[in-house]
């Protein structure tokens, strides 16, 4: 058994490895399209930087000089190199966010798998919303970035760098200005960014927790209103909404000074550039055009400046975002496939628990404790319990929703975390205590564990599980529609089409955990009269709280506090074991019982 493993809380020193280790991974496939667009970038960078060079030469040697062939020449050479620079600057841009696009795909799928292979564990770990979020808000910050790196930090450092060493070529003394703007830019960016990435984080947990509320004002919506407590649950999303405005506005307040720092250096550089470049034109030791070259070349490296700010305001947030998907990516299930899976079983359908055990990471005590049972062929075993006691828990410990902690589970005497999942799967069927439908229709639905199935078999299937009746009377039959979660349909047809849709996959195990519970006694009787003739070789388990839907089991399994206190028939139970006989006049009177 393997417990979960799951990523610690990341310090902030360590985030952006975490992001740097994340985008490595998913953009080695992409090694080519990432070097063509590194060229392109590179190429109309260059032309951005030369084409002020060649503005200086037309004003210094054909606007001076009044020679309108040097004029026409070179402008003519700067409309060229102009055209070049739009050429590539598509292509890169193209190029960039075709791979940024293609590696957020790839996240979102490394993260679905991932969820995929997940147990109940792992999922009641990070909960529903919270997975959400991170497959979607989270893998599109990234991707955000990633596009943003393409299309601007590539280019950024190349006109920085390759501005100040074409500004110290047209003059030197007037380029100690470059010596204290660019430090001033970098201190003043460093501090903002510092204090967004805590920001940054707060606001993705909050809108994890606005996902989550939204969330169960939706799939409750029906509790909210039979309990009238509308205004509760406005105030309580307005609430959670109002944390995330807060956060929002922080970071906003701080994002907001960026632009101001920045622009207010820029233009206090150029007064300075101005002002000391007069006096160099003066003094005759620069030229007009040199002058506006320098300008041009400084408003460049400014530029790249904001461009790497503006990068950097995004890096707090993909930081954050990286880390919340390296947690998902790093947690390894505690349902491990087989290393050499069993693709074959010699019996069919014979189940035996030895000794299992289930216990939950950090609990003071275990679900379930020493658990045996045995289920055969053509046999009905049942399991019986007060709420709590680890009957779900044990039906899920069979087709290895989560592994027993203790003992074995064994399905035709080997045990269950051997065998093929596949072989499992189809050797096991589950109908769930809340069963659940997908978006769809009643055809898709019945398909899900068999699609090879036929009309014909789906409509047996539906015969048995007494649903044929109202799927007749829906307008398209097995074509009608379906809502996700099967909310256009009543509690107990969902029940009846789950019960439907396992009788199609046709299993050698049937697993009921509580899956009578939404039908009227009639239903009831109908459905399990109908079951006992369908599945009469097949071995079957239920978990039920009525005791009118177990009482005729070939074995009933009493389970009380994670333990077994009575294995036997209704009869026999009812006159040697207390708590069987406390559940069942709880029910039935003692005539009715008997």
């Amino acid at each position: 058994m393997h417990s979960p493993s799951v990523t610690p809380a990341v310090h902030d020193s360590e985030r952006p490895r975490v992001l740097i280790r994340l985008l490595r991974t998913h953009l080695s496939p992409y090694k080519k399209p990432i070097a063509l667009l590194v060229l392109l970038q590179f190429l109309q960078t260059c032309a951005t930087l030369y084409l002020p060079t060649l503005n200086a030469h037309i004003i210094d040697n054909g606007v001076v000089k009044g020679d309108t062939g040097y004029i026409l020449t070179f402008g003519a050479l700067m409309i060229g190199i102009s055209l070049a620079q739009v050429v590539c600057n598509i292509g890169a841009v193209y190029h960039g966010a075709r791979t940024a696009s293609a590696v957020g795909r790839d996240i979102r799928g490394a993260v679905f798998d991932r969820v995929q292979s997940f147990s109940a564990r792992e999922m009641g770990h990070f909960g529903a919303p919270s997975l959400i979020t991170r497959t979607t808000n989270d893998v599109q910050q990234v991707q955000m970035l990633a596009l943003m790196t393409f299309t601007l930090l590539v280019s950024a450092p190349i006109m920085c760098v390759g501005g100040i060493i074409l500004a110290l070529g047209l003059d030197v003394p007037l380029s100690a200005v470059l010596v204290a703007v660019v430090p001033t830019l970098g201190v003043c960016v460093t501090l903002i960014v510092r204090r967004l990435r805590p920001l940054f984080r707060t606001m993705q947990v909050r809108l994890d927790t606005v996902n989550r509320v939204l969330r169960e004002q939706i799939t409750g919506n029906r509790v909210i209103r039979a309990f009238v407590r509308d205004g509760y649950e406005k105030d309580r999303f307005k609430g959670a909404n109002t944390e995330l405005t807060e956060t929002s506005l922080a970071t906003g307040r701080m994002l907001a000074l960026m632009f101001p720092i920045v622009m207010t250096v820029v233009n206090l550089s150029s007064i300075a550039v101005v002002w000391f470049g007069a006096h160099r034109i003066d003094s005759g030791g620069m030229q007009i055009g040199d002058l506006t070259a320098f300008l041009a070349y400084l408003m460049q490296i400014v530029m790249s400046v904001m461009m790497a700010t503006f990068m950097f305001m995004m890096v707090p947030r993909a930081e954050v975002c990286a880390e919340r998907i390296q947690e998902v990516l790093s947690t390894e299930s505690s349902v491990v496939p087989p290393v050499a899976p069993v693709v074959e079983l010699r019996r069919h359908g014979h189940l035996e628990i030895r000794d299992a055990g289930f216990r939950y990471p950090g609990a003071e005590e275990p679900v379930l404790k020493s658990v045996d049972l045995l289920a055969r062929p053509g046999e009905v075993t049942a399991v019986i319990g007060s709420t709590g006691s680890g009957k779900s828990t044990l039906l899920g410990m069979i087709p290895r929703l989560f592994d027993a902690t203790d003992g074995q589970v064994l399905v035709d005497g080997v045990d269950v975390a051997t065998i093929d999942p596949k072989l499992l799967a189809r050797t096991v069927g589950l109908v769930p205590q809340k069963p659940y439908l997908f978006a769809g229709t009643v055809a898709t639905n019945l398909r899900y564990g068999n699609p090879e199935a036929t009309d014909e078999e789906l409509w047996h299937a539906l015969e048995v599980a007494q649903a044929k009746g109202f799927v007749e009377a829906l307008e398209n039959g097995l074509d009608s529609p379906i809502a996700q979660g099967g909310t256009n349909v009543s509690g107990g047809q969902r029940q009846r089409l789950a019960i439907a849709r396992t009788l199609v996959q046709r299993p050698e195990i049937y697993l009921f955990d509580d899956s009578f519970s939404a039908l009227d006694y009639a239903t009831d009787a109908a459905l399990r009269a109908a079951l006992t003739e369908e599945t009469a070789e097949a071995t079957v388990v239920i978990v039920a709280q009525r005791v009118s839907t177990i009482r005729e089991a070939d074995r009933i399994v009493v389970l009380d506090e994670g333990r077994v206190v009575g294995t036997g028939r209704h009869h026999e139970l009812m006159a040697d074991n207390e708590t069987y006989r406390e559940i069942v006049l709880s029910q039935l009177t003692e005539a009715e019982a008997a």
